[in-house]
C-alpha cells in the first residue's frame, strides 16, 4: 500500500512539474514577443505597406504581409476543407472499417501528416516549374493546401469514429442513402470541422517552408492570384536577418500581430463550435 502511494506521489509530482514547464514555456514565448515587439507596434505597422528603405529601419509596415497571410491560409483551408470531408466520409461511411484500403489510406495521411513543410514546398515548386507557373498567391495556397489536407483529413477521421455507429445505422435503416446518412453525421461534427479549421488555419498562416519558393514576396498587397504574396512568417523572417535593432523590433511586433490574428481565429472559432454544440443537444 505504501509503495502504491509513493508512485502516484511521484507521478502527480511530474505532471504537476511537466505542467509547470510547458505552460512556464509558453507564458515566457508570449511574454518575450509582448515585451519586444509591443514598442514598435504602431498604427502604421497595421495600415501601411512597406515604404522604400522599410528594412532599414524607415517608414512603413506590414499590412501587404498580413493581408497575403489571410488570403494564403484561408484560400488553402477552405480549399483543404472541399477536399478532406468527402475523403473523411468515404474512409468512415462508404468503407468497412479496419479494412485494407482504409487501414492503407489512414496510414498514408498519417505519413503526410508527418511530412517536413518543406518538401510540400519543393514538390509544388517542382510542379509551378513543369507548368510554368511563376512564384504567386496560387503556388502558395497550392503548397500550403497540400500541406494541410493531412492534418485536416486525420482530424476529421477522429471526429467522425467517435460518431456512435447506432446514429448511422439508424439512418440506414429508415431508408436513407449512405450520402443522406453521411449528411446527418455532418451536422452531428460541426464543432469537429470548426477544430479541423482551427488547426488548419493556424499551421497555413504560421508555416514558412511550404512558401518559400512558392508565393514568393512583394511589398504590395495582392490583387491578382498569379502576383506575388508576402506573409507574416516570412516578413518576420527578413526584418529578424536584419542587424538594425529598430527593424529586429518590428520583427517582433510582426510576430505580436500574427499570435493576434490566430488568437482571434481560437475564439471565435471556440464560440462558433460551442453555439453549434448547444443546437445539436
Amino acid at each position: 500500500m505504501r509503495r502504491r502511494k509513493a508512485e502516484e506521489r511521484f507521478f502527480k509530482v511530474l505532471m504537476v512539474l511537466a505542467c509547470i514547464i510547458v505552460s512556464s514555456s509558453l507564458f515566457l514565448i508570449v511574454g518575450t514577443i509582448v515585451v519586444k515587439g509591443l514598442p514598435y507596434l504602431t498604427w502604421d505597422m497595421v495600415s501601411k505597406v512597406p515604404q522604400g528603405g522599410f528594412y532599414i529601419g524607415k517608414e512603413g509596415g506590414v499590412l501587404n504581409a498580413i493581408i497575403g497571410s489571410l488570403y494564403l491560409a484561408g484560400g488553402a483551408t477552405i480549399l483543404s476543407l472541399l477536399v478532406s470531408i468527402p475523403i473523411s466520409i468515404y474512409l468512415n461511411l462508404y468503407l468497412k472499417r479496419g479494412s485494407v484500403v482504409s487501414k492503407t489510406a489512414k496510414l498514408a495521411y498519417d505519413v503526410l501528416f508527418g511530412i517536413p513543410s518543406i518538401v510540400y514546398g519543393a514538390f509544388a515548386f517542382s510542379i509551378m516549374i513543369w507548368l510554368g507557373v511563376r512564384a504567386s498567391l496560387l503556388g502558395g495556397i497550392t503548397a500550403v493546401t497540400l500541406l494541410i489536407i493531412p492534418i485536416m483529413v486525420r482530424t476529421l477521421d477522429e471526429v467522425i469514429a467517435a460518431v456512435p455507429k447506432e446514429l448511422k445505422h439508424a439512418a440506414l435503416s429508415l431508408g436513407a442513402t449512405r450520402w443522406e446518412a453521411a449528411k446527418v453525421i455532418l451536422r452531428q461534427i460541426r464543432p469537429g470541422i470548426y477544430t479541423a479549421v482551427l488547426l488548419a488555419f493556424g499551421r497555413g498562416i504560421g508555416d514558412v517552408a511550404s512558401v518559400l519558393f512558392t508565393a514568393g514576396f512583394s511589398d504590395n498587397i495582392p490583387l491578382y492570384i498569379d502576383e506575388p504574396a508576402a506573409t507574416l512568417p516570412l516578413a518576420i523572417f527578413f526584418q529578424l536577418s536584419s542587424p538594425i535593432p529598430e527593424v529586429q523590433g518590428r520583427a517582433y511586433a510582426s510576430a505580436l500581430i500574427l499570435t493576434a490574428i490566430i488568437l482571434v481565429v481560437v475564439i471565435v472559432s471556440h464560440i462558433v463550435a460551442a453555439r453549434q454544440s448547444k443546437n445539436n443537444v
